[in-house]
């Protein structure tokens, strides 16, 4: 046989090539070995590559075929390479669709540079308003952007052309066209030379019908055209369609800044900067128009309804599956903003929005389905995924596939499509929800109940807040949509409250949230959505007043609720940093990690940690000394995250990692932060560059910046230097050698008694193993020097008394912080017991809170029998009142006999230790 390119003759002989086991079958595969067999050695044994394909479509050139027969005939070749690595030697499936989406990038690279030669040498080159080149850039949809093409499948394109003008015109000054008719050309010309059957068949089929305007749409757009479609006509489906999107094709262009700014115009339309729950129903039209598609197309032909794509428990689940998670979530997470199903069923399973084992489970199915697929359209070539209706084809299918026979693998498709189907029911509602026909006209919308009709079903308080809410501007501005989602979500409310699962103050409080928040119309979506997430939501609203308060400033937390682990778990500082690693991996690949963006990071990671913590907390899992320790966990692994994302962006830095310390005092030093906690924190630094104090100082107020500054997600931490050396009127930033003399009193400018009290509960956040030791040995120094008790006495009562006069209590109340017998004097009596007499009971030493320092002190014999464990659980039972009540956002002043019991232990500690008798109350 000659050459496929060369001029055949009139009677070919047949060929001599045996069939390859395996894929011999195939009527495709026969005919290929026919036509082909002179050609096939032009690929290289294993599997094709792009640098192969290259060398086989330039021995095509060279043997006299055209761009067009060349790529026909590689495709040919390809073809019958991967039938025979795939159902001989079992190839994996990411090499087939490796092959064919590098086959079609090759395709559409010398088509697109053939048309546009052809083209620029009759109108010129395209040019922009200041005679800028104009580039086109071929967007692969679908299977194409994921890089999993199959081995049959049409390419999904869009043309999209950088910006308006006219060609160039030729040297005579004749031929100039538009950019936008020279691009229409330059789409028609592609089509001919990949998408027109030939003697050779056709590269790829090709389909433009998800360009802009679909089929009514120009075949290329311009970008600022684009741009304003997405914006004020793009439909929710469009966003599952561009999700994938990725440009293919011209190869040289990839790269450029251009193609950024495309993907700068797409991302915000796929990927919304809040969690996204509106897409469910327009993921279910979308299938529910694609399962009534096939059944219309199996009618009357029964081999049709075996479909592995689109029936029950197919592909086309899977990928609705994943894409549904991304398009909701990928806004907020960016490290789920990924194209190919397998990679992102694991990216999902890492973010927790999958068990890993449903996440693998699925993995399974897709590949097992798309196998099926490839061998399906092996068969005969054709753009089919219904199983064949002949036992030889489907006998060998199954041998293919290493199944014995049709009956083992008819068994595990089913059990893969059933696996399939049963995830995509509970994902999008459950198979209950199928669509009604005739219960309304065609393409009418249902009848939407109206607010005010609920009033006489509710009970009183709800039923006054939810006419208040009737009248409300947003209400009653709602899209009918939106509004008939707020009437369920009352309905159900009212619903539980009758039966007894939520209190009505919840509900009051859930319209007092909604009300805010109509704005957003996707938290309607998302409670509707997720019955789950609505009665938690509901328990949390009803347990206290301030988480109400919290998740009107941060609403998208609402969605931690949807995690079945949720109340079992603890905050584990190691993930949270890994999880923010993943996120900033991701923005930084798609050029998206400028600071708003990090700030923006930081802020809803913390504030979903904090939700999860509250949840936890008032779900009765948590006890307090638990909240404090991880809201001190996070803390400190935000301080991390923000000082290596802030140095790595500062600009002055002048070495890799900086020689630096975050040094915490207060509630961050004893890991007794609440929620809304300051950070009391003093930083130093350890670094002789003749640089570092300016560099340092510079470093320092960035941190601060980062950690305060208000953006559209909030803030992280208010943050308190004032314990600095020398106070506000000291240095921001100090060398470590000089508060370390500070510190020890060495020179004449030393610590007072009150900052030495200060450091039995400072602790070290970060820097160094090296700066570390250096701390704690400066800190162990400092708090087991020799102290006079008497003068330390005086100077601690002395400044128990200024801190009581700075926070007086009504008299006959008593403040569980401030009062005598609170907070405080359980504070300074452990303070006292630390810095006089740590240096002869070294146990003391340890930062371990003040509750264990008091049951140290009663086992070393520093207290009387029994008064420092009852001191110990007194000031547990303080701190739980006080976390109580401003949960409730009510006072921390109490009238008595309140806390009696608790008082009396205290003053009992503070007179065995400080022999000064304290007023029972007020005072």
């Amino acid at each position: 046989m000659q050459p496929a390119c060369a001029e055949a003759p009139e009677n070919p002989s047949p060929p001599g090539a045996p069939l390859v086991p395996g894929a011999g079958h195939a009527r495709f595969y026969q005919r290929l070995q026919r036509r082909y067999a002179d050609d096939l050695s032009l690929l290289p044994p294993g599997a094709p590559v792009l640098a192969t394909m290259e060398r086989a479509y330039e021995a095509l050139r060279a043997r006299g075929c055209d761009t067009a027969s060349a790529l026909r005939v590689l495709r040919q070749l390809v073809m019958e390479r991967l039938m025979r690595i795939d159902c001989a030697a079992q190839a994996p499936l990411s090499e087939i669709t490796r092959a064919m989406t590098e086959l079609a990038e090759l395709a559409l690279d010398h088509a697109c540079h053939q048309a546009r030669q052809e083209l620029d040498a009759r109108h010129g080159a395209p040019c922009g308003p200041q005679g800028q080149p104009v580039a086109l850039w071929i967007v692969g949809m679908g299977k194409l952007g994921a890089r999993e093409l199959n081995v049959s499948s049409d390419i999904d394109l869009i043309y999209v052309y950088e910006q308006d003008g006219e060609t160039a015109g030729t040297a005579d000054g004749r031929g100039r066209i538009s950019n936008h008719e020279y691009f229409a050309r330059a789409v028609k010309a592609i089509y001919g030379l990949i998408g027109e059957s030939t003697e050779h068949g056709f590269v790829f089929r090709v389909d433009l019908a998800l360009r802009p305007n679909g089929q009514s749409g120009p075949p290329a757009v311009s970008l600022s055209a684009l741009e304003e479609y997405l914006q004020v006509q793009g439909r929710e489906w469009e966003r599952f369609a561009w999700l994938k999107s990725r440009v293919v094709a011209p190869r040289a262009s990839i790269a450029s800044a251009g193609v950024q700014a495309l993907r700068g115009v797409v991302l915000p339309f796929v990927f919304r900067r809040y969690l996204d729950y509106g897409v469910f129903e327009a993921l279910r039209a979308l299938h529910r128009q694609i399962r009534e598609h096939a059944a219309k197309r199996s009618a009357g032909h029964p081999e049709r309804a075996n479909d592995v794509k689109l029936s029950r428990g197919g592909i086309r689940e899977i990928e609705f599956i994943v894409q549904l998670l991304q398009v909701v979530r990928g806004g907020q997470f960016p490290e789920l903003r990924c194209r190919p199903t397998l990679d992102a069923l694991q990216r999902l399973a890492r973010a927790a929005l999958m068990p890993p084992e449903t996440a693998d489970a699925l993995a399974r199915a897709y590949v097992f389905l798309r196998r099926v697929e490839h061998r399906i359209q092996y068969l005969d070539d054709q753009q089919t995924h219904a199983l064949p209706t002949r036992d030889d084809d489907l006998a060998w299918i199954a041998h293919t596939l290493d199944y014995p026979d049709c009956c083992a693998f008819l068994h595990a498709l089913d059990a893969h499509r059933e696996l399939v189907a049963q995830e995509f029911d509970t994902l999008l509602g459950g198979p209950g929800k199928k669509p009604c026909h005739g219960c309304c006209a065609a393409g009418a919308p249902p009848p939407v109940p109206e607010l005010d009709g609920l009033l006489e079903q509710l009970p009183p308080d709800l039923r006054a807040r939810v006419a208040e809410c009737c009248r409300h501007p947003r209400v009653t501005g709602l899209r009918d949509e939106a509004r008939a989602r707020l009437v369920r979500l009352v309905q159900r409310s009212a619903q539980w409250v009758a039966e007894g699962r939520v209190s009505e103050t919840a509900a009051v409080r859930l319209i007092d949230w909604l009300e805010s928040l109509l704005r957003r119309e996707s938290y309607l979506a998302l409670l509707l959505e997720r019955p789950a997430v609505h009665a938690q939501l509901l328990q949390l609203l009803g347990a206290a007043r301030w988480p109400a308060r919290y998740l009107l400033q941060h609403p998208g937390v609402i969605d931690e609720l949807a995690g079945d682990a949720l109340l079992a778990e603890r905050f584990v500082a190691a993930d949270f940093e890994r999880e923010l690693a993943l996120r900033l991996t991701a923005l930084r690949a798609t050029g998206e990690d400028d600071d708003e963006n990090l700030l923006n990071l930081l802020r809803r990671a913390q504030h979903a940690e904090i939700f999860r913590t509250l949840a936890r907390d008032l779900g009765r899992c948590l006890t307090v000394e638990q909240v404090a320790d991880d809201l001190s966990a996070l803390a400190d692994s935000v301080l991390r995250v923000t000082t290596q994302w802030c140095w790595s962006r500062l600009r002055a830095r002048h070495r890799e990692h900086p020689q630096f310390a975050i040094i915490g005092y207060g509630k961050l030093g004893g890991k007794e932060l609440g929620y809304g906690s300051d950070l009391d924190i003093v930083f130093v630094f350890d670094d002789d560059d003749e640089r570092a104090p300016e560099i340092y100082a510079a470093f320092a107020r960035k941190l601060i910046n980062w950690l305060t500054v208000k953006t559209g997600e909030g803030g992280l931490y208010e943050i308190d230097t004032a314990l600095r050396p020398n106070g506000s009127a000291g240095l921001l930033v100090t060398r470590f050698a000089a508060y370390a003399a500070y510190q020890q009193q060495r020179g004449s400018n030393t610590a007072w008694t009150w900052e030495h009290q200060a450091m039995t509960r400072a602790r070290f956040v970060l820097g160094s193993d090296a700066l570390r030791a250096r701390f704690d040995a400066v800190r162990e120094a400092v708090i087991s020097a020799a102290r006079d008790p008497l003068a330390l006495r005086a100077e601690i009562v002395g400044m128990r008394e200024r801190v009581r006069a700075a926070h007086p209590t009504p008299a006959g109340r008593f403040d569980v912080k401030h009062s005598p017998g609170g907070m405080v004097d359980a504070e300074f009596a452990v303070q006292y017991l630390v810095l006089s007499r740590s240096a002869q009971h070294p146990q003391l030493l340890a930062n371990a809170g003040n509750i264990a320092l008091l049951q140290d002190a009663q086992r070393a014999g520093l207290l009387p029998a029994g008064v420092g464990q009852a001191a110990a659980d007194a000031y547990r039972a303080l701190r739980r009142a006080q976390h109580q009540a401003r949960l409730d956002e009510t006072p921390t002043q109490l009238a008595p006999p309140a806390l009696q019991a608790e008082r009396d232990a205290v003053l009992a500690l503070w007179h065995a230790v400080l022999g000064a008798k304290q007023e029972a109350v007020g005072a």
